[in-house]
């Protein structure tokens, strides 16, 4: 059974190979981990290497820091670290009695010794307990409070959650009091990903339709970017879209089961209002026909 930190971990690590838009075998070629690895790695069927989720979090454009906690979390579960009990508290020495003066004149010895309290032990763990382990906890704490909004969502793709909510919050290059903005324009954005160029918000939808196959398609518009993309949900293996517009005809393909548990995206084509906009979904298997919607930007 799968514990809810390794969990947290591969929810996160799912949502950042949907922003990176790629396949495993994308993952596998841009890389030191195979394919097979990032496959066992997005199920959470093993723990991935520290530096996997570095990779990963490079590839999406994504800060580390968060992930990383998730990652600490997760290993110090599954190598028991966590429940390891401190180690006991050391006893305090009693301090020695001093020598007592004798009681007035003409006594003839030494007085009685006090009686020595006994030797306490300190009640308390809390020195003992603190660990460098506890920053990587709260800063966990903190990121999976955060963003389990954008786990939940993106394990449940039929919800059809508008692209900025789904993601995490980017750094923008404003004052931080509105929304971020985009990271391109026009021909800058020609065949980008929507999310990571920040394209996702204030969006537009053209065209929604459930196809025969039971796929759900989208055909979007960004006026800020503007570009139109296309995306599937509710998909399988083998199912492909193509979106054109007025620049080259840009496509996406469901390559394999990750890809057809979350949503996927075409690259962003630059797109003008009055232009016609056409996108095409090809179910998998050749007995099925192909269905296509169009749409002009307005």
């Amino acid at each position: 059974m799968r514990s809810p930190e390794r969990a947290r971990l591969t929810a996160a690590l799912r949502s950042l190979k949907e922003r990176a838009g790629l396949s495993l075998t994308g993952l596998g070629e841009r890389t030191p981990f195979s394919k097979s690895s990032w496959g066992r790695y997005l199920t959470g069927e093993i723990l991935p290497p520290r530096e996997a989720v570095r990779e990963l979090c490079r590839l999406a454009g994504e800060p580390e820091g968060r992930c990383l906690a998730l990652w600490e979390l997760a290993e110090s579960e599954s190598s028991g670290r966590a429940t390891q009990a401190p180690p006991p508290a050391r006893p305090e020495t009693a301090p020695e009695p001093e020598p007592q003066p004798e009681e007035g004149p003409g006594a003839g010895g030494p007085s009685p010794p006090r009686p020595v309290p006994p030797a306490t032990t300190t009640t308390t763990t809390t020195t003992h307990r603190r660990s460098w382990r506890a920053t990587a906890v709260m800063a966990a704490v903190l990121a999976v409070t955060a963003g389990g909004v954008t786990a939940t969502v993106l394990l449940l793709p039929a919800d059809r959650t508008p692209d900025d909510a789904r993601r995490p919050h980017a750094t923008g290059t404003g004052t931080g009091t509105g929304p971020p903005s985009p990271r391109c324009q026009g021909d800058a954005c020609e065949g980008r990903d929507p999310m990571n160029m920040l394209c996702g918000i204030g969006l537009d939808t053209l065209v929604e339709h459930r196809t025969a196959s039971g796929a759900h398609l989208q055909v979007r518009y960004s006026p800020t970017c503007g570009t139109s993309w296309g995306r599937i949900w509710d998909t399988r293996v083998g199912d492909r879209i193509e979106l054109t517009a007025a620049g080259p005809t840009r496509s996406a393909e469901i390559t394999d089961a990750l890809d057809a548990t979350a949503y996927l995206y075409t690259p962003m084509t630059r797109t003008a209002p009055g232009t016609l906009v056409r996108a095409c979904f090809q179910p998998a298997g050749q007995t099925r026909r192909e269905e296509c919607f169009e749409a002009t930007v307005r």
